[in-house]
């Protein structure tokens, strides 16, 4: 798999939801509360504003796109947001069932796709860590036509019960999930991953460690994977990632190994060699180090563990920099 697919998969929990919105009501402002996942709004008709709980006011129009990936709470409004409007706000399960009448074309003055992912923030991706709280997709002639298109078929599908809807729904809102985070890399200026999956060096290097986790990878193997010399992938991989590469391969592997955990029921010897230890004692110890509690009770108690989210850090100083590579330059292969 690839960075992208696999940062999403790694946290992702059962099955998408979304919801079809209308209200013909004027001076209408309601609170969605903060939730472990992410959330998004797509406004088919109308404009509202969003307001999170901690960032500033955003204004959406027709065809805009909102994503909140942190699941951030936040509060929606038909016109600008201030102190009293927020005071006012009505919690949005309440909000919803009093807009369940009956749709009138010819009265609704706001419609909106809403939907939300669950997702398990263990041992998150730092390209997922790194997205902002909220993100804005304006609807651009031209921009991101693979997003406007899953829109399109998302806004088809929604509410309407076609043949095939209980598995076109859920796929398309992963596609949906996808096309924004992707959208957004592909417009961002200061994320660090988006630097690093459009570095050739970086992103071939991470290609074919996503691709095949448990080989045996050394230094020098995935210097020729990319190209390049080992000197050059090791400062380049840990200049745009924030870790040399096989101390961010140690980190994926176990990361992979709790997502495994948590979906199957694979024993621990096969998740192991799945994810390249040679013997489940290994794979054990390395995993409670990095988790904070062992690969059985960590499957036991599923996504109630609160473990610790652990990232790959990046260096803080040029100086912690170099003294990170003189202390891994040696450090050839990942056990």
């Amino acid at each position: 798999m690839d960075v992208l697919s696999d940062a999403i998969a790694s946290i992702r929990l059962g099955q998408p939801s979304s919801s079809r919105l209308y209200t013909h009501q004027r001076d209408w402002c309601t609170r969605l509360a903060p939730h472990f996942g992410a959330g998004f709004h797509i406004v088919l008709r109308g404009n509202c504003w969003v307001l999170p709980d901690q960032g500033d006011p955003v204004m959406l129009g027709t065809g805009d796109a909102v994503l909140l990936p942190h699941g951030t709470g936040h509060v929606l409004s038909d016109r600008s947001i201030d102190a009293q409007t927020v005071a006012q706000a009505v919690p949005f399960e309440q909000w919803r069932a009093e807009q369940a009448s009956e749709r009138s074309s010819d009265t609704v003055g706001f419609e909106a796709l809403c939907g939300k992912y669950r997702l398990d923030r263990r041992g998150q991706h730092p390209l997922v860590a790194e997205l902002p709280a909220v993100i804005h997709l304006p609807a651009r002639t031209g921009d991101h036509r693979e997003l406007r298109a899953a829109i399109d078929l998302l806004a088809l599908e929604a509410d309407e019960r076609r043949p095939g809807s209980c598995i076109a729904v859920p796929s398309l809102l992963d596609l949906l999930l996808v096309y924004m985070v992707r959208a957004w890399m592909t417009e961002s200026r200061t994320g660090i991953w988006s630097a690093a999956l459009t570095d050739p060096v970086t992103a071939n290097a991470l290609r074919a460690l996503h691709t095949d986790p448990a080989a045996s990878w050394s230094n020098d193997r995935l210097a020729t994977e990319a190209g390049v010399s080992r000197a050059t992938l090791t400062r380049r991989f840990a200049t745009l990632v924030g870790q040399p590469p096989m101390g961010y391969l140690a980190w994926w592997r176990l990361t992979r190994a709790a997502a495994l955990l948590r979906d199957t029921t694979d024993p621990l010897s096969a998740i192991a060699d799945q994810v390249g230890y040679a013997t489940a004692y290994a794979f054990s110890n390395a995993f409670k180090k990095q988790f904070g509690t062992s690969p059985g009770r960590y499957r036991h108690h599923g996504s109630t563990v609160a473990g610790p989210v652990d990232t790959p850090d990046s260096p803080q100083s040029s100086e912690e920099f170099h003294h990170l590579l003189d202390r891994v330059i040696t450090s050839d292969t990942v056990d």
